[in-house]
């Protein structure tokens, strides 16, 4: 395997991103036919992606989703959009992919809102779950083609814990909760520790953990089903072993299995949830022993890094915690906001900016631009992609990803489109060409139209500095021209006319 490119830091990768430099170098052929190569959390090693299924084209994805007991957060949002470019590129690339995400709606902390508030538990969790999707759309994340909810399926949860038992891996406490035994899973000859090495010495096994989320160091057996306390309120199901309700854990491994199979492609999620919430349900989904001979519960694993905020860890006694809708309610777009997100490679920690999304915002307008100029000179004209820009990003995104490489090949190409646009050496059919490929690119970026419109009034302030100019009344114009500026607009004029933007 050849060794990866290091890395860049996320402001020398956003800088690479969109100033001019000199020409990249041109990939190997022998990469661009590698495939699309992938690190595997499970196999701690960069290997060729090839789906379970014989035809090689349908790919099952699992993506832990939100818990919904608040609004999501930007370091929550690194994650799902991660998800959202490897579904993109697995589809640019030709694969069938069944994209499933769950809705955490039974958990401790939602239990403790539902406490705190008085609500039911569907009132609670559903304004939180409306206003992810919300979110969701504001940052062009496609539709998962599955949302199952944990609550709504408790009776496939209750058939995995009784397997389990049956098979000898759970055991019913005294109190009527019922336990993952770690012991007796690496006793019969598993393996506990797949996707980060264990010192299973210290697991102390017998010890019992409740709490959905645990301290990384007090690893133990696990609740699969809770019994039902004072605490929990009116949140509970009847079982085979009493009220209760389900353990974090064993919600995804039923809900995964329900709809991809008991063995499937990828599982992502952030990197936080390596250990102990995929770990536990690797070790759910194995013991009930359901996936066929030799294959695991899942194929590849992968893992998105933590999201810093002015280079410190998000927080809000640090004042440097922000929801999506914080972002928004500051001006910036859904797609100035994922772009930043896109900018560093998933295993990157990424520093998150306020200078750096106005930074996003400057490269959009470069792009921009140019996709407008290529709008004007294509007029009706309709053409095939060009290759060299698919060619090159393609080859970089094989790549495990590689998005630093990838914006190098879109900035690139802009550069080159101004030029010949300057030069006037683009005919109406190789713009049009030149915006297929953009489509074909953005169908992985997911960076959509520009959001904003121009108010009519702007605009028709615009068309009094033209007419002004026209007449030689530069006075009325330039006075327009601070008007604008004053109400946050700007006009730039090109030889197809004045173009309005926002400043």
């Amino acid at each position: 395997m050849l060794p990866l490119p290091r890395q860049l830091s996320t402001q020398a990768r956003l800088a690479f991103a969109w100033r001019p430099r000199p020409r990249a170098v041109i990939v190997p052929w022998f990469l661009k036919t590698m495939g699309l190569q992938i690190f595997n959390t499970r196999t701690r090693r960069v290997e060729p992606f090839k789906p379970l299924d014989p035809s090689g084209r349908r790919v099952g994805m699992y993506c832990c989703g939100p818990t919904v007991y608040d609004y999501g957060h930007i370091g929550n949002f690194r994650t799902f959009v991660f998800a959202d470019l490897v579904r993109r590129y697995l589809e640019f690339r030709g694969y069938e992919v069944r994209h499933v995400m769950n809705i955490t709606d039974v958990e401790d902390k939602i239990i403790r809102g539902v406490r705190e508030t008085g609500l039911s538990l569907q009132e609670y969790t559903s304004r939180y779950e409306k206003a992810f999707w919300e979110d969701a759309a504001a940052l062009h994340l496609l539709t998962p083609h599955c949302r199952p909810r944990a609550a709504e399926h408790i009776g496939e949860i209750i058939k995995l814990v009784q397997r389990l038992m049956e098979r000898g891996f759970a055991y019913k406490a005294p109190d009527g909760s019922v336990y993952f035994s770690i012991e007796r899973y690496c006793r019969a000859g598993h393996r506990y520790g797949q996707l980060l090495n264990l010192d299973l010495d210290q697991l102390r096994p017998g010890a019992r953990v409740s709490s959905d989320e645990y301290a990384k160091d007090a690893a133990a057996d696990f609740a699969l089903w809770k019994a039902r306390s004072p605490e929990d309120g009116e949140v509970y199901w009847e079982s085979p072993w009493g009220e209760g309700r389900p353990g974090w854990h064993i919600e995804c491994s039923a809900m995964s299995m329900k709809y991809l199979g008991p063995s499937f492609d990828l599982h992502l999620g952030g990197e936080d949830l390596i250990f102990p919430h995929h770990e536990d349900e690797i070790a759910q989904s194995e013991g009930a022993e359901l996936q066929p001979s030799g294959r695991p519960f899942v194929n590849y694993w992968l893992h998105g890094a933590h999201l810093l905020v002015e280079g410190r860890k998000m927080s809000k006694s640090l004042g440097n915690f922000f929801t999506l809708r914080d972002l928004l309610a500051q001006g910036f777009a859904g797609r100035e906001i994922r772009f930043l997100l896109l900018s560093a490679h998933y295993r990157d920690p990424l520093n998150f900016t306020l200078q750096g999304l106005r930074a996003a915002r400057g490269a959009l307008e470069r792009l921009d631009d140019c996709l407008q100029s290529l709008r004007e000179i294509a007029g009706d004209a309709e053409a095939e992609p060009q290759p060299e820009p698919l060619d090159r990003f393609t080859a970089a995104m094989d790549e495990n990803l590689n998005v630093s490489a990838g914006w190098a090949a879109v900035f690139d190409w802009v550069r080159e489109q101004n030029r010949a646009i300057r030069e006037g050496r683009l005919t109406p059919n190789q713009a049009a060409a030149a915006l297929a490929a953009w489509r074909r690119l953005d169908s992985v970026w997911g960076l959509g139209e520009p959001e904003e419109k121009v108010p009519e009034e702007i605009l028709a302030l615009a068309r009094e500095r033209q007419e002004a100019r026209k007449a030689r009344d530069f006075q009325r114009a330039d006075a327009i021209r601070e008007e604008l500026l004053r109400r946050g607009w700007r006009v730039e004029d090109t030889p197809k006319g004045p173009r309005v933007k926002r400043n």
